[in-house]
């Protein structure tokens, strides 16, 4: 069993699709699924190209609908590795360990056969877009995916740089608000030998990186937390003649919460306003790629460190939110749910490094804490 889902794995990292785009990728799981459960039942184009397959054990009003939910998309990574399952798409990879959580949610059909559960439903959700913010948003809003009347959704996250098989969780805030966005310059272009007669808004794209630098407060332990990392910066074209009119700053801002998120964007505004027009620029934002906190209902949290016991795993509470983006969020402002980080390993290369790869010994330590969460919730 084991090893084939470590194989399903391997094909899905051979085969990776980029976000909007997983349309093989969730048939490639569908019929891995259809192989070896053949009456599950699916619910297919869930988001876009979202993937639900859903086990019913009878109703009744103790019953209790639970989705595990993992992501089906890759990465624009071009991949480093050498080995026999590297991805054969030049510039995209699974360098998230999207590759491995689907394996584990995937192979959860070989223990969900067996069950006989008197009342409940298990929907295993195979999520699209996770990695710009939308594949969530749009499977919550739906009406396929509300049909389903979720009372619980539970999700893992693998975490390089955390001990091998162990369990982090955290209470309320799991990880960051996280923003994405672009500010656009427009000047005046000029001849280059004659620059005082355009506006060049090189000058102010200088002026506006230093006072967003000095807007950071890096620190995890600071409640404010504010972190702005420049992502692409754009001025003109290489033609030496001319003094640009254009120019594009990119950035991610993170910090804990929304209503300091919300602080920052208008501190922001206000700076680029004030630099603009000390240069005669005009200006505009684009907001895009939001990830909401992952807030970890109580009750959930509570599933999951018992699921941590029984399986006899280290399970560690973390000090602070991971730092990282997961539009997970989504499902926790509307639903009771809460995500867990399942430790990689110290020594093997983080999330989104072009020689990443997911251990595949993490496969049965996943699939062991859902059977256990599932097993708590509809045994009740």
């Amino acid at each position: 069993m084991l090893q084939k889902i470590k194989q399903l794995r391997k094909i899905l990292h051979c085969h990776p699709e980029l976000s909007g785009n997983e349309a093989q990728t969730a048939q490639l799981i569908k019929e891995f699924i259809q192989q070896h459960h053949p009456s599950t039942k699916f619910i297919e184009g869930i988001g876009g190209h979202g993937l639900a397959a859903v086990y019913d054990f009878g109703s009744s009003p103790t019953g209790k609908t639970i989705v595990i939910r993992c992501e089906l998309d890759a990465l624009p990574i071009d991949e480093k590795n050498a080995f026999a399952h590297r991805s054969i798409h030049k510039g995209i990879s699974h360098k998230c360990g999207h590759d491995g959580h689907m394996a584990i949610v995937a192979g959860l059909v070989f223990w969900i056969k067996e069950q006989t559960f008197e009342a409940g439903k298990i929907v295993l959700l195979f999520q699209p877009a996770e990695e710009t913010g939308e594949g969530a948003y749009k499977v919550v809003n739906d009406p396929k995916f509300k049909n389903l009347q979720a009372d619980y959704i539970f999700a893992l996250h693998n975490l390089p740089g955390e001990s091998m098989h162990s369990i982090l969780t955290k209470i309320d805030s799991f990880s960051a608000t996280v923003q994405s966005m672009t500010v656009h310059l427009i000047g005046k272009e000029s001849h280059a030998s004659e620059p005082e007669n355009g506006i060049n808004p090189t000058f102010a794209v200088a002026e506006i990186i230093q006072a967003f630098a000095e807007q950071n407060r890096p620190e995890p332990q600071n409640k404010d937390f504010v972190l702005l990392t420049p992502i692409h910066i754009h001025v003109g074209e290489k033609s030496y003649g001319i003094s640009p009119a254009k120019g594009e700053i990119h950035y991610t801002l993170r910090t804990w919460n929304k209503q300091i998120m919300k602080q920052l964007e208008e501190k922001l505004l206000q700076i680029v306003a004030e630099i603009c027009e000390c240069h005669s620029l005009q200006f505009s934002f684009n907001w895009f790629e939001y990830f909401p906190t992952t807030h970890n209902n109580t009750y959930c949290n509570k599933i999951i460190q018992k699921a941590t016991k029984v399986n006899k795993l280290i399970w560690k509470e973390q000090e602070f939110p991971l730092k990282f983006g997961e539009d997970f969020g989504w499902f926790s402002q509307e639903y009771k749910a809460a995500m867990f980080g399942l430790g990689a390993g110290l020594d093997i290369p983080a999330l989104h490094h072009a020689d990443y790869d997911f251990p595949d010994e993490l496969i049965e330590t996943g699939m062991k804490m859902f059977q256990s969460i599932i097993t708590d919730i509809l045994s009740i």
